[in-house]
């Protein structure tokens, strides 16, 4: 099964779309929202963007998020104690069993892939770069 919306991201958005997941499994919604997230605050509020979800498909679901800046990549930050931000890609790569970026000359996609399981946690492989 597969969902696909094209949108703006605004902060409205982000619960919008996972109460429209709300069948996925809460660590789907989750790294959702962190990808959808991390758009409004790196390109900004409005950015267009195109989300899929597929899946499950052999225990996972895979999430995309694809933007039109191929050069603004995700960087993992490591956050100071008290800081309100900047948790979001290792909070992805906690529940996301591998995520990477696809770039295109005028786009790209942040991806993830997490398990649809029971309330346990599948060993990660290692991160990978494409599908």
């Amino acid at each position: 099964m597969t969902f696909e919306l094209s949108l703006l991201a605004t902060p409205k958005s982000v619960p919008d779309l996972r109460d429209r997941l709300r069948r996925h499994s809460h660590d789907v919604r989750l790294c959702l929202s962190e990808l959808l997230t991390n758009v409004i605050d790196h390109l900004g509020e409005g950015t267009p963007v195109t989300v899929r979800v597929t899946g499950p498909s052999y225990g996972r679901t895979r999430i995309e998020v694809t933007d039109p800046e191929p050069r603004a990549l995700p960087v993992p930050l490591q956050a100071a104690t008290t800081a309100e931000s900047g948790r979001g890609l290792a909070l992805l790569d906690a529940l996301a069993e591998r995520w990477g970026v696809e770039q295109g000359a005028d786009r790209k996609t942040v991806w993830c892939e997490v398990a649809e399981s029971s309330g346990h946690r599948v060993r990660k492989t290692p991160r990978s770069p494409s599908p």
